[in-house]
């Protein structure tokens, strides 16, 4: 459910503090560097980054030296940017209260404006609002991009469904997009399913703020048209305790695709997960459930289990019954992963592999 380890290609930076000292490092099947560093970029660091084609940006916006270190990164890979194809942002640790993110968001613009072959661009880690500014910026330097999300852990959504359209326009290549849903709407889903749009394989659509709760509901028609024009189309959901449960049920449209769909509702879940049992069996290949235990739980997750065969995770963030853990592995053949714990444990609660 989480995402993986940089694919073959990237390299990775990140300016985070070993023990006084701010200690980026650049490693990756590209030529790499590691070095320790207070203000300015090194030359021979500068030398390395004419070289990088995909960079995935580590680094704490709550310190100042790991913050002015990964902006004067991302400002010296916007002068020379125009060989990169693919760029990720992850920061870590807290964020500071009231902080927008204006210098990390401008370099990250300033990216865009020089990287016109730019491929993919994940700012899912980066905790500030993104806007229809940097959603433009991106339609109008990026034309070669294959995936964009912005489907970030934000309190505020800022990206209209109009500058998602004028995206789509301007990139047609795009096949993999992540979106809150208050940015999604009708006319962007019947774009994606135009006779003249290429394979469209993932939309991630993440439900987290007051804006998505109160977004109009989306068609199962317009759901319908789309997967007919993309039979391979997956599509992930994420709810969080913001969407208040008449939301929830305009989400959960039985047409929609859901590849992998992480519940982490303030309300009920069993419904959901019943919901999902009924109408996402051939699609279902993860899910995450973080709720409160019960029997009436424990009940909607075996009939899952029992419906959902193509399961290749599953995890429960509460106490299940043994029947529960029966059943997934029972019913699902594919299941690699999951967490199941029959009893509580201190947390973090680790996984168990499937050998």
């Amino acid at each position: 459910m989480a995402a993986g380890t940089p694919a073959k290609g990237w390299v990775e930076a990140s300016p985070l503090v070993a023990g006084t000292q701010p200690r980026p490092f650049l490693h990756g099947s590209n030529p790499s560097c590691e070095c320790e560093l207070e203000g300015m970029l090194p030359p021979y660091l500068s030398v390395c980054l004419d070289h990088v084609h995909n960079l995935r940006l580590e680094f704490e916006p709550s310190r100042k030296p790991s913050r002015r270190t990964a902006i004067e990164l991302l400002m010296a890979l916007a002068g020379r940017a125009l060989g990169l194809r693919g760029l990720r942002l992850e920061c870590r640790g807290e964020k500071p209260l009231f902080d927008a993110g204006r210098d990390v968001l401008e370099a990250v613009h300033a990216v865009c404006r020089a990287a016109s072959q730019l491929r993919h661009l994940d700012l899912r880690r980066l905790p500030f609002t993104l806007d229809d500014a940097l959603v433009l910026q991106a339609a109008r330097s990026c034309p070669e991009l294959h995936s964009l999300f912005l489907d970030n852990s934000t309190l505020v959504g800022s990206v209209g469904p109009g500058s998602v359209l004028e995206l789509l326009e301007a990139c047609p290549r795009l096949r993999a997009l992540g979106l809150h849903l208050a940015s999604l709407s009708h006319a962007i889903l019947e774009a994606l399913a135009a006779p003249d749009r290429a394979p469209f394989a993932l939309l991630a659509l993440r439900c987290a703020c007051p804006e998505d709760a109160r977004a109009p509901p989306l068609p199962n028609e317009a759901w319908i048209a789309l997967r007919r024009r993309h039979p391979g189309l997956a599509v992930e959901l994420e709810l969080e305790p913001a969407l208040p449960a008449e939301s929830v049920t305009r989400v959960l449209q039985p047409a929609v695709p859901v590849a992998a769909l992480r519940l982490n509702l303030s309300g009920d879940t069993v419904g959901p997960v019943r919901f999902a049992a009924h109408h996402y069996a051939a699609t279902l290949c993860a899910l995450e459930v973080r709720a409160a235990a019960s029997a009436e739980l424990n009940a909607a997750l075996q009939e899952l289990a029992a419906r959902c065969a193509a399961l290749r995770e599953v995890h429960c963030f509460c106490v299940v019954s043994h029947s529960v853990l029966d059943a997934f592995r029972a019913h699902c053949p594919r299941l690699r992963t999951y967490t199941l714990k029959l009893t509580r444990e201190p947390h973090p609660w680790r996984p168990t592999l499937v050998a």
